[in-house]
């Protein structure tokens, strides 16, 4: 079985002879050979250099074994096209925070082939590149409640105090806001279908700060209407929640083909409890790639057994690759995937 097969098999619940691998941030600052490339550039240049663009999404592939690209982008690289200035440092700095109604007003929905260009040249090269190879291609894109909490916070925050008070204080601007977000995103992924995504991921990575009953209202919404959007597509929906370990029954019922999980809850349990209606994605601690080869072999061995109960895995990473992560510890988690083969 090649990797798109055995891939998308295993997002779709079909039979596979093992689970795929690939890891969250793959192509990033671990890889020597990435900060040859990114250097001299920022990163916002970065993103829209078609050549590096696709040079750095493709190393994974040979320098640590990952089978599926996932496009080098970032969640936030449709927002300015809606009128809105920002630059990295190294998260998203947003110039004038959102937090009025008239700037929610003023925020357009630009069609993402006009905005970002270069994103679908991208997927258009990558495609290409990885066409002979059997290997699948990724697309993503931000979840509204996240892009939200950035535009309004300002910037990343450990508890986005001024995110949560507009939730009580003004409902109906944040309403606005992440309808307009949520429009936004099903087009954006849409057009990444279209351009030649295999499969696309929803990252909400700061969903997981609100209780069950604010997930209920400022997220699921959303990601049900989103996965409902993208029912008709080809490419399967892998839904990324951080730190949604509390979540897990509204994540699993979102419509998304896949859920990512984090390191946070255990497998075995969501794959008994939800594993018959939707694939599982995940989710070693990232930071455990510092392990000795033989303990990852080990953990990547009880994560495949912890999930097999499930209609379908895909092993990946709890959270993307940190900077420090060992280049070492990223191949022996892809070849212990293929040792269970």
């Amino acid at each position: 079985m090649n990797p798109r097969e055995r891939f998308l098999r295993s997002c779709r619940g079909e039979a596979v002879d093992r689970p795929p691998v690939w890891l969250m941030r793959q192509a990033g600052r671990y890889l020597p050979q990435y900060r040859e490339v990114r250097k001299g550039v920022s990163f916002l240049e970065m993103c829209e250099d078609v050549e590096r663009a696709v040079t750095v999404s493709l190393q994974p592939i040979d320098l640590v074994g990952a089978e599926a690209v996932i496009m080098f982008q970032d969640i936030f690289t449709p927002i300015p096209g809606m009128g809105v200035e920002l630059d990295f440092a190294p998260g998203p700095v947003i110039e004038d925070p959102i937090r009025t109604a008239s700037q929610i007003e003023a925020l357009r929905i630009p069609d993402p082939r006009e905005s970002v260009p270069f994103v679908f040249e991208i997927l258009g090269r990558l495609r290409e590149s990885l066409a002979a190879r059997d290997i699948p291609l990724l697309g993503f894109g931000g979840a509204p409640f996240t892009l939200a909490a950035y535009l309004i916070q300002g910037s990343g925050s450990k508890d986005f105090s001024i995110l949560k008070a507009m939730l009580q204080q003004r409902p109906d601007e944040v309403e606005a806001l992440l309808e307009k977000l949520t429009v936004l995103t099903i087009d954006y992924l849409k057009a990444q279908i279209e351009a030649g995504a295999e499969a696309v991921q929803l990252f909400d990575t700061w969903a997981g700060l609100l209780d069950p009953a604010a997930y209920a209202k400022w997220v699921h919404p959303y990601h049900q209407r989103i996965a409902k959007a993208l029912a008709d597509e080809p490419a399967p929906l892998i839904l990324y929640v951080q730190n949604g370990s509390h979540v897990v029954d509204l994540i699993a019922t979102s419509g998304a083909d896949v859920i990512s999980l984090d390191w946070r809850v255990r497998l075995e349990d969501v794959a008994k409890q939800y594993g018959s209606g939707v694939s599982l994605q995940g989710n070693l601690d990232p930071c455990w790639l510092h392990a000795s080869r033989d303990r990852i072999f080990e953990m990547v061995r009880e994560m495949a057994e912890g999930a097999s109960s499930a209609r379908g895995h895909i092993l990946n990473l709890g959270h993307g690759c940190l900077p420090d992560t060992p280049v070492e510890g990223v191949k022996a988690f892809t070849d212990a995937a293929r040792a269970l083969g």
